[in-house]
């Protein structure tokens, strides 16, 4: 056993980090509250004085090698258990047992004393050291004093206005807002900064009580989203009449590409809100083998978790843009991707096949190629950002998937007929290569999703 010092205590602030090893081997530290606290005499090893506890895994899922870093942490049995963000695989982040028969590797911790102290055991018995502890990004890049949260109003005083100018801090709804209430406002909200803000508000208040007594009301069907979700201070062109914004080799050039893609980010982020409120109240087909099924609160949980992701990208991408001298509405935009959600209003399978799995998919395959023009020209804080993105937007594929696979189990379809089916129906042009296969099979597309097929013919 090789005991591998990863810090000084006082230097772990954050919930998790990624561990690189001189093997080459990855593992995920994650440092969470101490849910039992033991008395002082008889403290957990992983357990510090002010209540945090510390547990380290393999970094890649055992299943199909997604990313543990972005896991999902939940409390089972008084145990603390990861969800990998690809299949929702389980691991007991201290015993690696999985409730569906896989176990994943875990690695104690010391904390006693002043530094943080793996014990790992490698391969080869030969020495092994850090090369490197790499914090995951949680952190949103918020605008200073931009929001209050002591200016609160009611769902009843929320108003739905078109293209209303909004001043001064976002508004928070009160305590008895459901999930649809917070939907409608944050759709409602047109000063994306407002937008961001409150989008992660609504994805901590959710999750903080959906494990306690009283989980956060969905409100199905009580408030009505609007048709399109007003814009503030932006120039809107058609999507053909966006000037090309180049290879990337100029300045000029990357800032164009970033508010291109702070753009998509933007609309991104109603569409995760939009699918929650717009489709709450969809059951399964009545004539399925088990008879109609709502949507359960996972899948509420499961798209704002997305629409907290894009929230943070546009966060990114923004104050990158800001660092190199332009800013987020500096160039004219396009609602594209919001003319896509509008042909798929009426079914959810639908809207999950065309903005999950045709254009976020699609985002996998040129993710890569837009890094890379940024690595050639020397911009590795753009790079960063951008990876981050690309990894998140891969969990997203996966949401889709996941979905658009449970309500075809439930009818007793076949989510690739489904899927090519809405694709025809609902989507202008071929689904053009190349593909990312490696990144769409991480998310659970094989070549038989999107290999020869056409959707609407273009004029």
């Amino acid at each position: 056993m090789v005991v591998v010092r990863l810090g000084q205590l006082s230097d772990f602030t954050q919930a998790r980090y990624v561990i690189h090893l001189s093997d080459k081997k990855r593992l995920v530290l994650f440092r969470l509250p101490v849910i039992e606290p033991s008395k002082k005499v008889d403290r957990a090893v992983n357990e510090t004085d002010d209540g945090w506890a510390y547990y380290a895994m393999e970094a890649e899922c055992p299943h199909a090698g997604g990313p543990m870093q972005d896991s999902q942490i939940d409390i089972e049995d008084s145990a603390y258990v990861a969800s990998c963000p690809w299949h929702a695989y389980d691991f007991n982040v201290e015993t690696g047992e999985s409730s569906v028969g896989i176990k994943a590797c875990t690695f104690p911790v010391d904390v006693r004393g002043e530094h943080v102290a793996l014990l790992y055991n490698p391969e080869d018995g030969s020495e092994v050291s850090l090369v490197k502890l790499e914090p995951v990004s949680e952190k949103f890049k918020l605008k200073e004093h931009r929001g209050s949260k002591n200016k609160t109003t009611s769902p009843q005083q929320e108003v739905s206005p078109s293209h209303q100018i909004e001043s001064g801090p976002a508004k928070y709804l009160d305590e008895n807002a459901t999930v649809c209430d917070w939907c409608a406002h944050i759709l409602n909200t047109a000063n994306p900064e407002h937008k961001i803000e409150l989008t992660h508000h609504l994805f901590s208040i959710l999750t903080e009580k959906e494990a306690s007594s009283s989980p956060m009301p969905l409100g199905r069907g009580t408030v009505l989203p609007p048709a399109q979700p007003p814009r503030e201070g932006l120039s809107e062109v058609q999507p053909w009449a966006i000037p090309k914004a180049g290879k990337g080799g100029t300045l000029k050039s990357r800032i164009a590409m970033l508010h291109a893609l702070a753009n998509i980010e933007l609309w991104a982020i109603d569409l995760a809100v939009d699918i929650c409120i717009r489709f709450a109240t969809f059951q399964t087909n009545p004539d399925s083998p088990d008879g109609s099924r709502e949507l359960p609160r996972a899948f509420f949980h499961d798209w704002l978790k997305v629409a907290n992701d894009e929230a943070k990208h546009f966060s990114l991408l923004r104050a990158r843009i800001e660092e190199m001298g332009s800013h987020f509405g500096a160039l004219p935009v396009h609602h594209g991707l919001w003319e896509s959600a509008t042909i798929t209003a009426h079914d959810l399978r639908a809207r999950i096949s065309i903005i999950a799995l045709v254009h976020e998919a699609r985002g996998l395959d040129v993710n890569p190629m837009t890094i890379d023009k940024f690595r050639r020209a020397g911009d590795t804080e753009s790079v960063q950002s951008l990876e981050i993105i690309h990894n998140d937007e891969i969990t997203h594929v996966t949401t889709g998937h996941r979905w658009l696979t449970w309500i075809c189990q439930e009818e007793g379809t076949d989510p690739v007929h489904v899927f090519r089916n809405n694709v025809r129906k609902y989507f202008r042009g071929y689904i053009k290569e190349p593909f990312n296969a490696e990144a769409r099979a991480q998310a659970g597309l094989d070549g038989r999703y999107y290999q020869n097929l056409e959707g609407i013919p273009l004029a």
